[in-house]
Order: C-alpha cells, then structure tokens, then sequence
C-alpha cells in the first residue's frame, strides 16, 4: 500500500509556502494552530457557495490577524461599500476577541487554473442535477485552454443518483504527482446532492518552476 500524501504540503519549502504564517513559541503553539484553523472555517462558512481560489493568514503583530482573500469575484465578496466585509470583520471580533483583523481582497486572474475555484463550480453544478461528465469536460476544456497542461478530477459516491456509489477519474494532459518543481495545485470539494454526498478532487498542471 503506498500514503495519500497532499500535493500541496509535498510541495512546502520548494516552491509552495504555508497558508498560515506567524511566529509561534512551543508552549502556545497548539493553541495557535487551532486557532488559525476555527478563523479559516468561519471565513469559509461566511462566504459559502462563493468563489474562493485561497486563503492566507499572516500573524503580522502580537494581536494582529491579516486574512487575504483570493477570489475570482471580488465584487461579490467585498459587497456594497465593502459590506460583506465590515461584516465579517465585526463577525471575526466577536469570536476572536483578543485579536484585530485586517481583511485583505485579490482577484484571481485566471480563475481556471484555480483548483478550489473549478472545484467548487464544479460541485454546484452537480448540485443543480447536471449531467456529471458534461459538467467535468466542459471544466477541463475551459483549463487546458487558458493554459494548463493537465487536469484530473477525481469523483467518488452516488453518481447520477445511483443505487451503488462509484469512483470515476476524468485526465487531459499530464500530472508529474512525484515531481516537486512541478507547479500542482490541488483541491478537494463536496457536492451536496439529494441522492447523497458526493467527494470530488482536482488536480490543475501549470507548468515547472525553477528558482533562480
């Protein structure tokens, strides 16, 4: 049996980096950590069923959060005069009240190439009852046009409202999964159908990067 290992943790200290950064001492580290991940989850939950392509959280002070925000939608995310995300802010200080927030937005300029982003618009298709397979071509053909040289999408559970679930792979171009310099981004999401819950993983091929 081999290990399930993240594309994106493989890649740590080449060429990816960690999505949370800050200085944590020994004592208080744990705390830290489940901090980091309880802030990420209720940005998640308050900007559900949008385009979200990333998440960073940068512990820039001793009390001093800054969370930016990678989407393909800014004017979604950000609202009217910046509504939804005063909200937010006022939403994070009531749950964290010993740390300031500072909320930053990019635009995610190819949002194509963003696994999270064809992740999730893929889930909520199959959501709506589409037909999977023309759902994933139509993912995969919009990828490899704007310039990716390979996509995989992994789908697991009752596909079409099937009595037994199944696992079906979708693959154009290549995924070098053992190459560290190969630049892979990965995503997993979850579609909430009436048949019931289906997992689905997306693998985007963007090319080797070198460092000079």
């Amino acid at each position: 049996m081999w290990h399930k290992v993240s594309p994106l943790a493989f890649r740590i200290g080449y060429i990816k980096t960690w999505r949370s950064t800050g200085y944590y001492d020994k004592k208080s580290y744990a705390t830290h950590v489940a901090g980091d991940v309880a802030i990420r989850s209720t940005i998640m939950k308050h900007f559900k069923n949008l385009p979200i392509g990333n998440l960073f959280l940068s512990h820039t002070g001793a009390n001093t959060v800054t969370a930016t925000i990678y989407t393909s939608r800014t004017a979604l995310i950000l609202g009217n005069n910046d509504e939804n995300i005063q909200a937010l802010n006022v939403l994070l200080s009531k749950k964290f009240p010993l740390f300031t927030f500072s909320i930053e937005v990019k635009e995610v300029k190819k949002p194509e190439l963003s696994a999270s982003i064809v992740a999730d618009s893929v889930a909520r298709q199959l959501e709506k009852k589409m037909p999977y397979r023309r759902v994933i071509k139509n993912a995969m053909a919009k990828t490899m046009e704007k310039g990716g040289l390979g996509v995989k999408i992994k789908l697991g559970g009752r596909l079409n409202g099937a009595e037994i679930a199944r696992r079906e792979t979708f693959k154009d171009g290549s995924i070098p999964t053992q190459t560290i310099r190969a630049d892979v981004d990965f995503a997993y999401e979850r579609a909430e159908t009436t048949a019931g819950t289906i997992g689905l993983k997306v693998w985007i091929y963007k090319g080797d990067v070198y460092k000079k």
